[in-house]
């Protein structure tokens, strides 16, 4: 079967034949002439040979391709006939007919690009001949875009460029023709460029001067130019239109000229591609097919006629190129592909020697040299084309350039940015060096144009080309970034709003490129002599982002973009750390390559030879890659890591890069100084320590080069200095002379420094120079001098050459005459004349230009050498790191310009997107700041969005409106919110600008009910709020005041209520708050870091009340946040408890008058300690920290006692458990007394606190307390409560002095032996103010009280003591102390009276202060600054009522508390004994004996139930005394001995008969009668009863007087006959038990009486005289009665004290700190004898206050003299040691 494709050439033959001779030239012609005619015939010679095969593919491409070339080629043709071939060659290509793989189709295809880029015809008019052109551009495209383009040469390919450049540029052709070439230029670039990575860069050594070079020229041509293949043409045309290659206008046509060049200029020495044009039609290339590699048999070769697009082979296959030079196979590996074509034969020569070698072309194509005939092979295109045609398109976008069109320019830009677009450049050596030089120059150059499409598109291929290549442009990059700062900043009216516009968007793109940035600071803002671009354009755009008019443009937006851009990054890289820190990305030193890449493999399924060209070069590209492996991949393996010199590695830390960075000012410094005076500038240097002292010439010449902000000037003035001839020396090494002509070298050296004027400086520099030059090349020249005549004769020929002044006056010099005037300088000889010519031609044709001499294009040109020069040095390298790298110091830099300008754009912004904007851009900034823990950068911000809640800056009346209606505060105000839940850990300061906000929204009345709720002990709810409503009689206005103002307010608004906006706004309002959630701020502040916890509670506490626009409430409601803060944090509220405290004490302590304030305070203190008491590790700091209550002011304490009583009866009864120790007790006791009973605060805190009221800092717990083991030090200026316990010891010393109401009666023994107890029980730290006693009241100062707080406080106690788990050694003292404290207040229902009563002189304090009856205290209700409100106050009235009753009931409740305490104490401390025997090293030991609880319980108990026997209420006095007699009869009190029973008498009995002579109450005299005379029995029941241990008393006698003495009273006090019957009674009894006991029998006397017997009857005789005749007849014996009469009165006296006296109690407790008696002198030691009888008597100071109660005061002194008591004793004072020891001791 007859292939198809023939019948298509078929078809096509006859339409171009018949259109020939339709044509009226063949019309007249007979066949004959038809064979004559060349075209006509060679299709008959097609045909036949068409007829006579079967399949295409049997003839080569060439032989169907020639007759159709051949009429594109003639001169003769017309248009359509012309058009109509190329039709059928387009549709030949389309179709597929060449098969790629064909032997003759590198042939066929060379020989079609050469016809058509060259076609001739007969032009007609205009338009059809377009028609023709289209066609030619129509085929130009399918020929190269179609697989078999791939065989064109290289000179194929740019002729075919060339071509299609014409149309474009032929401004006389249509637009439509002119766009069409434009985009078929577009496809090719496309194409070309797509391929780049198949393609190699030859070895530099394979490139000869006498390469074949391709030129393609957009300038002119002379019209005598001829083309290489001249057709011939037998007769010349009528018209004649030459096909673009043809000669047109010489302005408008470019032709391209195949010349052979020698010296080819630096930049293109390796970018010759040597081929050789197509040898005759018939010179035929054989073809090997490719070597498929299966894998296993790498060297077997199959032939097969695979076509160049078949992508269906698989990519496992492989093929094995052969290096031409070396002609054998090199195997490879199986995966890999072909990599690259290689090296390009030289010429004709080498292939002749080298006959047998083949060239593989990318496809795996073997073409082998044809043997039978010379010819070249055709060689496909590869780099040289693509370096050709770079070239060229760069020479395009010069503007500089007279030939080059706006339209050229524009054009040359745009297929430049197709080429970056479809390449990666960099790796290309060649195109690289075009890139740094020209193109980068052009493009800085086309910036400074006022054309708009030429200034954006240089922009567009700027960023490509810095995108990609940024490691090789680090300078140029620096330049450009420059030129867009002058544009952005450019103050000129002329510049256009758009080009500022794009040059900020150009740094947007920039800064969007990953790392670019991060890169952009350490090669830039890092290195010493690089401006800080980083920096700067952050300065830039944050100033730029602010409008100067108040409008917002795109540029603001832009600039706050380009901020926002470092901010994304940086965030989502912090993102990404949080996210997965242990899976961070490890990013390669290398560039990422962009573009091709990625590209996978694609494969054609098109089948057959017919393949449709492909829609763009690209897609064709593609193609053409087959799988193979680019060319980048592989050399960026090959990378080394390189690092410039100033790191230590390539990734340098952050403090290296800012040792760097100060190092980089010292040296700008320096430099500015260098440049005024050079001397100056390396002083400052070496001062810094940036250069050595003293100088050393090799690192300041090194200096000097490097440095390029030098001026020149200066430095040439410097090294030529006759002082600095070394310097000048090094500065000469510092060059690289060696195989540099000389006037090379002079170039390099003259472009380092200004040579100066004066020609002996230039001599002294060109010597040295020369001589330098010399020895480094081998001296070339006979001597130095003939260097230095040839140097400066350079100099000269340049002056001459280029100086505008000289070439006015001179014509510049010839050759010849440059030439004679060097004659026999060298030595006598001449100069190497070919040397001379270059030296003359480099000169001439490029000027050595002396710095800061030239302007213009010339400086530029300068300038640039320069930084190409500084490029190529180490100074060019460009470090690549990874995209988060440096971060931190990059937000360091950018967060202030970003937020301010944030802060801008969101106030004058109405947009509701760019407010969004930046709130996205605020809330980044917070995530940053709180990754890297920039607490300065958070405050900013919420400081920031803290003025934009406009919540400070409103007045409260106004806020809920303007706030609710204000859009954009409410959004301010959520984003400050939700920073602060999600990043309070970093908030510092503005913690304080977040409080004032909140309290804005507390006085606006606009934040949640549950927070403005507090608890409250005393309200029934047990909530109060801190907003309390205004009573209107506190407004301070009258109602016609009221009325009015309510007049003028409706008439300003015109409504009477207020209005619907107005509420909805504050609706809005409470709902944004809602939203904003500020409690979580207290509710959360447990997850926050210790020290932005401080802060927050330091800005709670700055709301204190020493400001003018101190608001009481304000303040009340700061210190419930920070208490509910203080709550959440319990888990370690130790860090923070001192400022707690401390501000609390400030609060309290400071306090000079109750307010609401205070009230909560005090409130919070008690509910944290409530709170807090369980935790262990604090609950002891809590507890001292209560005493801050008893350092208050007591009449401020007592306006809130009841708070503090309902307080305290929470804390007890949740934590009596947790309280073990007894300082804490102590405190507790002392407070329930304090409010309970009114009795004032120890007197050490109160003297603590008034000299503290000028200091600012309160009393730390630890400093009051030397001893106190919980405490932690803190050297805060305070000091603390616990130093009170050793406050009181010292402070009551000195009694006597300071309190003139209590005198001290002091005995000298017992004293010595209470100090001695003192200080075996060390553990006891405690001391109480001393307490007289003998007396049943405690002594204590009481003030008024509060009946609701004492009944409290009592139920308190009672809890105490009924649960016996809470009752411990630490507290039962203080426990029972406290119940007589308030068994004193609670006496006579709790009213005192005023009238000082005639007190016994036991009584020495109880009649300090009586309480009145409670007064209404209006005066000191609350009153506050704002507003009056009204409050409760704790005014007695509404109880008056019931206080009978409630005071009968707390008595009661006393006395059986005491009772239960009396029953249990021996018990109990029985059980504390045993369980300490258990506990080996326990403090201070219990002991369970009469005597510890004698007088540690008994005694003070029974002292107070004999109180209350001497209430005014009659049932509570007969309940005390069945209760204190039961108490005295009890079982346990047997155990006590002699001296507890005589105290007993002294301590309890006495005192309370005395107390009873009193007429305690008037109203009930018989009432009072019984009581007495129940009190008498039952003084007679113990007597009697404890007679036995009694008597051997030393002191019987006094006490028994005393007993006598009492009933003498007694029988006088009452006003009926009950006692006068009674107490007879009762005295009968003793004596005859007396009596019967022998008591009054002495045998030693005459009488057979002892002295007793005398003293007793003597004393009777006064008030009974007939009683002793009554009971003892028979013992009156008359001879006595006058010496018993004789005992004088001041002896009885004297009986009667001494067991009064004898010794304070053993129990007495004595300060530790002190010995009690103001007189130590007297004190002998503990366990020193007593002092001998005959010792002079002690004298003892009589009670001296006026006030006291009983017996009138003794105006003398009472002498006790031991003699005398011996005397009168019935048992003998012993006067051993022990005993008496032990006597004197009870």
């Amino acid at each position: 079967m007859v292939d198809k494709n023939i019948y298509i050439v078929q078809g096509e033959i006859s339409v171009v034949v018949a259109a020939i001779k339709r044509n009226s030239r063949w019309s007249t012609h007979t066949p004959l002439d038809e064979e004559q005619d060349p075209l006509l015939n060679s299709f008959s010679h097609l045909k036949e040979t068409l007829n006579n095969i079967k399949d295409l593919s049997d003839v080569e491409p060439n032989v169907f391709l020639r007759p159709f070339l051949e009429v594109v080629r003639s001169e003769d043709t017309t248009g359509p006939i012309t058009g109509l071939a190329l039709t059928s060659v387009n549709k030949f290509l389309s179709y597929g007919l060449i098969d790629v793989n064909h032997e003759g189709a590198a042939e066929g295809i060379e020989n079609m690009a050469d016809a058509v880029t060259h076609a001739r015809f007969v032009g007609t008019d205009p338009a059809s001949d377009e028609v023709v052109l289209m066609k030619i551009l129509q085929v130009l495209r399918t020929l190269l875009l179609t697989p078999v383009g791939a065989h064109l040469t290289n000179e194929s390919v740019c002729e075919i460029m060339q071509s299609c450049f014409r149309i474009c540029f032929e401004m006389r052709l249509s637009e439509l023709l002119r766009k069409s070439a434009e985009h078929t230029l577009v496809d090719m670039v496309q194409l070309l460029f797509s391929r780049l990575p198949q393609f190699k860069e030859e070895a530099k050594s394979y490139v000869g001067t006498n390469m074949k070079k391709l030129k393609m020229r957009a300038g002119g041509m002379s019209e005598s130019s001829k083309w290489k293949k001249q057709k011939r043409s037998p007769h010349p045309p009528r018209h004649m239109v030459h096909s673009p290659s043809g000669q047109m206008d010489p302005a408008q046509s470019s032709t391209l000229t195949n010349n052979l060049s020698d010296g080819v200029p630096f930049i293109e020495q390796h970018s010759g591609g040597s081929s050789t044009l197509p040898g005759s039609d018939s010179a035929a290339s054989s073809i090997s097919s490719p070597t498929t590699d299966s894998g296993l048999d790498t060297g077997s070769k199959t032939t097969s006629k695979e076509d160049l697009t078949d992508l269906e082979q698989s990519s496992s296959t492989a093929t094995t190129p052969v290096t031409p030079s070396e002609g054998r196979e090199v195997e490879r590996a199986q995966s890999a592909s072909v990599e690259s074509i290689p090296e390009v034969l030289e010429d004709r020569d080498l292939l002749a020697d080298q006959s047998d070698s083949d060239y593989v072309n990318p496809r795996g194509v073997r073409f082998t040299q044809s043997t039978q005939k010379e010819g070249a092979a055709l060689i496909p295109y590869s780099l040289p084309c693509l370096r050709e045609l770079f070239r060229f398109l760069i020479s395009l976008t010069n503007p500089h350039d007279r030939h080059n069109s706006d339209v050229m320019m524009h054009m040359g830009l745009q297929l430049l940015n197709v080429a970056l677009e479809a390449a990666h450049i960099a790796p290309y050596q060649s195109l690289l060096c075009l890139v740094k030089d020209e193109l980068c120059r052009h493009l800085t150059q086309l910036l400074g144009v006022d054309r708009i499409n030429l200034y954006a598109a240089s922009i567009r291929v700027c960023f490509l080309l810095f995108e990609g290549m940024l490691e090789h442009l680090k300078f140029q990059l620096e330049m450009y970034l420059k030129k867009l700062m002058d544009i952005i900043t450019s103050e000129n009216p002329k510049m256009p709003y758009e080009m500022k516009e794009m040059a900020l968007e150009a740094v947007v793109q920039l800064w969007r490129i990953p790392s670019f940035v991060t890169e952009l600071y350490i090669n830039y803002d890092c290195d010493f002599y690089c401006s800080n671009l980083f920096e700067d354009l952050t300065k830039l755009l944050s100033k730029n982002a602010f409008p100067v008019s108040g409008q917002l443009y795109t540029t603001h937006l832009l600039s706050l973009e380009a901020l926002l851009t470092v901010i994304d990054s940086t965030e989502a890289h912090c993102q990404a750390k949080v996210l997965n820190s242990a899976a961070q990305q490890d990013q390669s030193e290398s560039t990422t390559v962009e573009g091709d890449s990625s590209v996978n493999t694609i494969t054609d399924s098109t089948t057959g030879g017919t393949a449709c060209p492909p829609t763009s070069g690209h897609l064709m590209a593609e193609k053409m890659r087959l799988g193979r492996q680019d060319q980048e991949e592989t050399d960026t393996a090959e990378k080394k890591s390189l690092k410039p010199h100033r790191f230590t590695s390539c990734l340098p830390d952050s403090q290296e890069l800012l040792e760097i960075k100060n190092k980089k000012k010292l040296l700008i410094t320096g430099t500015e100084q260098f440049n005024q005076k050079p001397k100056k500038g390396i002083q400052i240097l070496q001062e810094k320590g940036l250069l050595s002292s003293p100088m050393d010439n090799n690192e300041v010449a090194q200096w000097l080069r490097e440095n390029p902000r030098l001026d020149k000037k200066m430095i040439g003035e410097f090294i030529s200095d006759r002082r600095n001839t070394d310097l000048l020396d090094s500065f000469v090494n510092t060059f690289t002379f060696q195989g540099l002509r000389i006037d090379e070298a002079l170039r390099l050296y003259l472009e380092a420094f200004r040579l100066p004027g004066e020609a002996p400086v230039i001599h002294r520099l060109l010597e040295t120079f020369t001589d330098n030059w010399q020895k480094v090349n081998g001296n070339p020249f006979q001597s130095n001098d003939a260097g230095f005549a040839l140097a400066y004769a350079v100099i000269m020929l340049n002056t001459d050459q280029h100086n505008h002044n000289v070439r006015k006056q001179n014509i510049p010099m010839t050759l010849e005459q440059f030439k004679k005037n060097l004659k026999g300088v060298n030595g006598g000889n001449d100069f190497d004349q070919d040397m001379l010519e270059d030296i003359y031609s480099a000169i001439k044709s490029e000027e050595i230009v002396m710095p800061d001499e030239q302007t213009g294009l010339v400086k530029e040109n300068y300038v640039w050498s320069v930084l190409l020069h500084r490029g190529a040095s180490s100074e060019g390298m460009f470090l690549h790191v990874p995209e988060s790298s440096y971060d931190r110091d990059l937000f360091t830099m950018t967060w202030g310009p970003t937020i301010a300008a944030l802060s801008y754009v969101f106030d004058k912004s109405l947009d509701d997107t760019i407010i969004q904007k930046a709130i996205a851009g605020f809330r980044k900034c917070a995530m940053i700041s709180a990754h890297y823990g920039f607490s300065d950068v958070f405050d900013n911000l919420i400081i920031s969005l803290c003025k934009f809640t406009t919540l400070s800056s409103e007045s409260v009346e106004n806020l809920p409106t303007v706030f609710g209606s204000n859009r954009k505060a409410q959004v301010a105000a959520k984003t400050m919110f939700s920073l602060a839940h999600r990043h309070g850990d970093i908030l510092r300061e503005g913690w304080k600008n977040i409080m004032d906000s909140m309290l804005q929204l507390f006085r606006a009345e606009l934040l949640p009910k549950s927070m403005v709720e507090v608890e409250d002990f005393v309200d029934p709810n047990e909530k109060i709020s801190l907003q309390r409503e205004e009573t209107p009689s506190n407004r301070g206005e009258s109602a016609v005041l009221s009325f009015v103002s309510w007049l003028t307010l409706s008439e300003q608004s015109g409504l009477r209520s207020p209005s619907t906006e107005n509420q909805e706004a504050k609706q809005a309002a409470q709902l944004c708050i809602k939203h904003c959630d500020p409690e979580k701020l207290i509710t959360e502040s447990k997850f926050l870091q210790l020290e932005s916890l401080q802060e927050l509670m330091k800005a709670l506490i700055s709301v204190s009340p020493d400001e003018e626009t101190y608001d009481e409430e304000d303040a009340a409601f700061c210190l419930e946040m920070l208490l509910r803060i203080i709550l959440e944090n319990r888990d370690r509220v130790s860090c923070v408890w001192q400022t707690v405290r401390d501000h609390l004490y400030q609060l309290c302590v400071h306090a000079s008058e109750s307010c609401f304030l205070v009230e909560r305070a005090v409130v919070g203190l008690l509910r944290l300690a409530i709170r807090l008491l369980r935790r262990e590790d604090i609950g002891s700091q809590v507890l001292l920290s209560l005493r801050l209550l008893l350092m208050m002011k007591p009449h401020v304490l007592s306006r809130v006692c009841r708070e503090v009583a309902y307080g305290l009866h929470e804390l007890l009864k949740t934590n009596a458990a947790n309280i073990h120790c007894t300082d804490d007790w102590y405190t507790l006791f002392s407070l329930l007394e304090c409010i309970g009973t009114g009795v004032k605060p120890p007197a050490a805190l109160q003297v603590a606190n008034t000299n503290q009221d000028n200091d600012t800092g309160a009393q730390s717990d630890s400093e009051l307390s030397s001893y106190h083991q919980s405490e932690v030090s803190l050297d805060r200026g305070y000091t603390s409560d616990s130093e009170v316990y050793t406050e009181h010891g010292k402070s009551r010393m000195p009694r006597s002095a300071t309190d003139v109401d209590l005198g001290w009666l002091v005995v000298g023994k017992d004293d010595l032996d209470g100090s001695k107890a003192a200080v075996t029980s060390a553990s006891k730290p405690l001391s109480h103010p001393l307490i007289n006693q003998y007396s049943l009241t405690l002594g204590q100062d009481m003030g008024l009280h509060d009946t609701k707080s004492l009944i409290k406080c009592v139920d308190s106690l009672s809890f105490i003591v009924r649960d016996a788990a809470h009752v411990t050694p630490e507290n039962f003292e203080l426990c029972v102390k406290a119940i007589r404290v308030f068994v004193e207040a609670s006496l006579n229902g709790g009213y005192r009276t005023h009238e000082k009563k005639k007190s016994h002189k036991y009584d020495s304090k109880s009649s300090r202060l009586r309480k009145k009856p409670r007064e209404k205290e209006g005066t000191s209700r609350r009153t506050k600054a704002s507003s009056q409100r009204a409050t409760r106050s704790h005014s007695d009235d509404e109880e008056d009522e019931g206080v009978p009753a409630s005071y009968h009931t707390v008595s009661f409740q006393l006395l059986d508390l005491m009772h239960t305490l009396h029953t249990r104490a021996a018990g109990i401390y029985s059980s504390w004994a045993e369980e300490q025997r258990h506990l080996e090293d326990a403090g201070r030991k219990i002991e369970a004996d009469s005597q510890t609880l004698w007088s540690s319980c008994w005694c003070p108990l029974l002292q107070g139930m004999a109180w209350l026997c001497c209430d005014a209420r009659r049932q509570v006095r007969m309940q005390a005394l069945t209760y204190l007699q039961r108490a005295l009869l009890v079982h346990d009190l047997q155990t006590l001995d002699a001296v507890e029973w005589e105290s007993c008498f002294n301590k309890v009995l006495f005192p309370l008969l005395t107390k009873l002579l009193d007429n305690i109450s008037p109203a009930d005299v018989g009432g009072m009668e019984e009581t007495r005379m129940r009190a008498c029995t039952l003084l007679s029941k113990v007597f009697l009863q404890h007679l036995s241990p009694l008597l051997s008393l030393p002191t019987f006698a006094a006490l028994w007087l005393t007993i006598l003495d009492f009933m003498d009273k007694y029988m006088h006090a009452g006003s009926s006959d009950l006692l006068l019957e009674a107490i007879p009674e009762s005295l009968k009894n003793m004596l005859l038990v007396m009596d019967t006991a022998g008591i009054f029998h002495s045998a030693d006397s005459r009488t057979g009486y002892s002295d007793l017997w005398e003293i007793t009857w003597e004393r009777i005789d006064c008030f009974l005289p007939r009683l002793k005749e009554e009971l003892f007849k028979q013992a009156v014996i008359p001879g006595t009665e006058h010496s018993i009469a004789c005992v004088p009165g001041p002896l009885l006296s004297t009986l009667l004290l001494p067991f009064l006296y004898a010794g304070t109690d053993r129990s007495f407790p004595v300060p530790p700190s002190k010995p009690p008696m103001p007189t130590p002198a007297k004190m002998s030691p503990p366990d020193s004898p007593p002092p001998p009888l005959g010792q002079s008597p002690l004298i003892l100071q009589p009670l001296a206050s006026p006030l006291q109660v009983g017996i009138p005061p003794m105006s003398l002194p009472i002498i006790l003299n031991p003699a005398l008591i011996e005397a009168t004793s019935p048992v003998p004072l012993l006067p051993h040691t022990s005993e008496t020891n032990s006597v004197v001791n009870r």
